[in-house]
């Protein structure tokens, strides 16, 4: 494969939500204590600390209660009209430097720049074009940001995160001559740009710790066990990422998709969420085995609490057709891992399958068993067929009777006959 060599900056506005409030009020973030957090309710999560608390110990995302007494620190409700002003603020100075094809708005805080073809025209080297961004946002916005510089969007953003954060100037470079000697050090796995705890757990207990153990290990074997997720884990963790800023930035053609969308009764977070994720692709799931359809594209989109708002939306391609639970779920989870940020509320969760094909035939891989995949299919086709004639509860999982699982309520809203 040949390895993708272009010029990507990856940009984080450092403490993002807590320096907002700190340059509105006049305060430097590098000396101020202040918490944004929900002010009316006791055990409310931090969503951000500024860098002088950072360097105190004190987690962006934890619980308030967990501050030391001994620390002083100012309490701000979240403000998110200002959040977004800010960001549309550092975005247009962006676009100072670049065209909107060549950027990739990777979260409200957070961006992919494409530089390759800008540097000739400024004379500079990605390190100085950098630096010079950096200095721009600072003059219009008063915010610090931190910056990765890398020959994909993967080293970048993993640059990003793992060095330039904790470097004196704010920026990090890797080359693929780091991938060895920096990427493959990374552990725990869950510190690595897509893996979550949940896939940080299926590799440890295949014995892999470190990127480096995953880049060592059998890619047809992590293939046969995760799928496409499989191949994109053993190629990011060899620091290959063929994604361009502008092909990311496309948006997907209107086309004939089903979707779910549930706006939840109370806050979820990571630990809890998973249980709703799945009931959703439960139902999907059925719907298009129902309409004889499977699908080539999986979308995932998590609203955050309206007292702090925003959340993502994300969708990717896949490589075989699917109609089964299992597998949707598989695909939601990878995103959700991967664009979650710990401790958010979640308030609403929406999951679309798209680029649907007829299911005249089953489409499998060298690595599946077909004898397993027939009898789950089999498995499929009559509990749909109960479920068809005695009603969605008729049949549900040991966990939709968890406290947090809402399918029954669902289930009696949308049609059928409750058990």
């Amino acid at each position: 494969m040949e390895l993708m060599n272009r010029k990507i900056l990856c940009i984080d506005l450092k403490s993002f939500f807590a320096s907002c409030e700190c340059v509105v009020r006049g305060l430097d973030p590098f000396t101020t204590p202040l918490v944004v957090a929900d002010p009316t309710q006791k055990g409310a999560l931090t969503l951000a600390v500024t860098p002088y608390l950072k360097a105190k110990g004190i987690k962006s995302r934890g619980r308030v209660y967990e501050i030391p007494d001994s620390i002083n620190y100012i309490k701000i409700p979240p403000h998110m009209r200002l959040y977004q002003k800010m960001s549309k603020a550092v975005i247009n100075t962006y676009l100072e430097f670049v065209s909107i094809e060549d950027i990739h708005i990777y979260s409200i805080d957070e961006c992919f720049l494409d530089v390759t073809e800008y540097l000739k025209l400024y004379k500079l080297d990605a390190y100085n074009l950098a630096k010079k961004i950096i200095a721009k946002v600072y003059k219009n916005t008063k915010l610090t940001v931190t910056a990765g510089i890398g020959p994909n969007m993967l080293l970048a953003k993993v640059a990003m995160d793992i060095e330039a954060k904790h470097v004196k100037d704010n920026i990090a470079i890797w080359t693929y001559d780091d991938v060895q000697t920096k990427l493959w050090n990374i552990t725990p796995l869950s510190k690595m740009w897509g893996i979550g705890i949940n896939m940080e757990k299926h590799l440890n207990e295949l014995g892999l710790y470190s990127i480096g153990d995953i880049a060592k290990y059998d890619k047809n074997k992590l293939i046969k066990k995760f799928g496409i997720m499989g191949e994109e884990l053993w190629n990011h963790a060899n620091g290959i990422d063929n994604s361009l800023v502008s092909e990311v930035n496309k948006h997907e053609s209107k086309e004939h998709s089903f979707s779910r969308s549930q706006i939840l009764f109370k806050d979820y977070y990571g630990y809890n969420i998973p249980i709703i994720l799945y009931e959703t692709c439960n139902i999907l799931a059925r719907e298009l085995r129902t309409n004889k359809v499977q699908t080539g594209l999986i979308g995932l989109g998590i609203k955050y609490n309206k007292n702090i708002g925003g959340g993502f939306y994300h969708s990717m391609k896949i490589s075989e057709l699917i109609d089964n639970e299992n597998k949707i779920y598989d695909y939601v989870m990878y995103m959700f891992d991967r664009y979650y940020k710990t401790n958010m509320p979640i308030r609403a969760i929406s999951i679309a399958c798209g680029k649907l094909e007829h299911n005249n035939t089953y489409q499998i891989n060298i690595f599946e068993d077909f004898e397993k995949i027939k009898k789950d299919r089999d498995m499929d086709t009559t509990i749909d067929m109960i479920k068809n004639k005695y009603g969605p509860n008729t049949i549900l999982k040991a966990s939709s009777l968890l406290a947090d699982s809402t399918i029954r309520e669902r289930n009696g809203k949308i049609g059928g006959h409750a058990a």
